[in-house]
């Protein structure tokens, strides 16, 4: 038996390695297993969102898009700087070596913090054990007061669509295309599917995204949704909705897809194409079958309110658990698990957890849309203001988009906030923060944005709440 730990975290990504950390901080010995090996065989940290999701995703979306501002926009803000020409070479390149900075600082983290890092794949065998099998096949027990799971996910494949090399891939294979696609096709319109195809429409795909469903961004408020749709389609994204993929078939470096809408049995062909249909727990090997921990109906790992799994002293955190696939929830909760296990009293609050969509612009959200409260039986008021008529979105030449603020008409308390606009996603703590202290409407009226800035927006959606904006006509008028 190797050494006895207070805990061990299986899994270092961002809820994996921030729990370790966290325990460690708060002087628990702590271990972290992790399998993720890079193309040279080394053991990296940070999970999906480091190595193939968040990060390399975001550095093609901002490269992506100086590239398509260059040679759309530059000339009308008085820059004559010729024809951009995208080198997918560099900007490949550059992806890479924001991951390697990552990945490293997560390990330099650990050190400092005097995490063990372990290399292999980590199994609970028990409610105090965890066996660790290294790269090599040997295999090594480790005894832990505590376990954290924080495996994560792994992108979901569909039958009519086998992942083919090079050609159907999935949202990781999309960050590796070294020349633009001719036409695109990208099955989803989801959050991950929306960002890929805009990558690659920048650098010059004819880009189709097929979606089953027949709304657009349900999650998001409609009026948000309804912005977001018609942006994007003058972006040059082709999106069909209620199209339902039933098959597709590779021909000569070429992929018929096949799919039904509204009228019928339908065909397209694509150069390449990308699966973008959601994620799923990851669990495969994780668990002894005789541990007792018990999943829910969709493959999750079944957890209460603060990450408990039906066996005493072992917890799960992230992906592999209820509630949305996102990085910054699974970071949340695995410092709430560690303050936990440490003795201190801690919690989450899952109802102010924003997303965000890293288009340009951007779609952001927290907490309820409108359509969501009225079905809730909840009497709303609601604030919307255009960055159309904010000044510094005028000066950085991107008027685009609405921020909207949704309020119980009882209470004013704020129930909800969506964006849509460039740097939606710094934007939207505003709402995080509001609805996390349970401000009202009032307050963020009466607070004082700097001028000028894109915030002032958020303070124009408060102020409209009540009927008070002051710099767009109000729709109706208050004492």
């Amino acid at each position: 038996m190797a050494d006895k730990f207070d805990v061990i975290v299986i899994g270092a990504g961002p809820g994996g390695y921030v729990a370790a950390i966290r325990a460690a901080q708060l002087g628990l010995k702590t271990a972290c297993v992790e399998k993720w090996v890079n193309k040279e065989g080394k053991t990296v940290h940070g999970g999906t969102c480091l190595n193939v999701g968040c990060i390399p995703s975001k550095a093609l979306l901002e490269t992506s898009h100086k590239f398509a501002e260059a040679r759309d926009h530059f000339a009308e803000i008085g820059i004559d700087a010729g024809e951009p020409t995208p080198n997918i070479a560099k900007m490949l390149e550059f992806k890479d070596g924001v991951i390697a900075k990552n990945v490293g600082g997560i390990s330099a983290l650990f050190k400092a913090n005097g995490v063990t890092a372990l290399e292999g794949t980590g199994k609970v065998v028990s409610s105090k054990q965890v066996e660790v099998t290294g790269h090599d096949g040997e295999t090594a027990s480790y005894e832990a007061e505590n376990i954290v799971i924080a495996s994560g996910s792994v992108p979901v494949e569909i039958p009519p669509t086998p992942l083919t090399e090079g050609l159907i891939v999935d949202s990781s294979g999309a960050l590796k295309f070294d020349e633009v696609p001719k036409r695109l096709g990208v099955i989803g319109a989801g959050v991950i599917g929306l960002e890929l195809g805009s990558v690659w429409s920048r650098l010059g795909s004819d880009v189709t995204v097929l979606e089953a469903m027949d709304s657009f961004l349900p999650m998001v408020d409609k009026d948000v949704a309804k912005e977001a749709q018609k942006l994007f389609k003058k972006q040059g994204l082709d999106i069909k909705l209620g199209a339902r993929v039933t098959g597709s078939e590779v021909k000569d470096k070429e992929v018929v897809v096949k799919y039904t809408d509204a009228n019928g049995e339908q065909e397209q062909t694509f150069d390449k194409l990308i699966v973008c249909v959601g994620r799923r727990p990851y669990t495969e090997g994780v668990l002894s079958d005789d541990v007792g921990v018990k999943l829910d109906e969709r493959g999750s790992v079944f957890v209460d309110d603060e990450c408990r799994t039906s066996v005493p002293g072992v917890y799960a955190i992230g992906d592999v658990v209820r509630g949305p696939m996102l990085a910054h929830k699974a970071s949340e909760e695995g410092m709430m698990v560690a303050d936990i296990i440490a003795g201190h009293k801690a919690e989450m609050n899952y109802d102010a957890i924003p997303s965000v969509i890293y288009t340009a612009p951007e779609v952001a959200w927290v907490g309820m849309n409108e359509q969501d409260a009225k079905e809730a039986g909840i009497e709303v008021k609601t604030g919307s203001f255009p960055f159309s008529a904010n000044g510094r979105a005028l000066a950085n030449n991107a008027p685009e988009g609405m921020a909207k603020i949704i309020a119980d008409a009882e209470t004013d308390r704020v129930l909800g906030l969506h964006i849509i606009s460039q740097h939606a996603g710094e934007l939207i703590a505003q709402g995080v923060i509001a609805m996390e202290f349970g401000s009202s409407a009032e307050d963020l009226a009466l607070t004082c944005y700097a001028h000028p800035s894109t915030s002032e927006a958020v303070h124009e959606a408060a102020l409209a709440v009540d009927g008070h904006a002051i710099h767009m006509a109000n729709r109706k008028k208050r004492k």
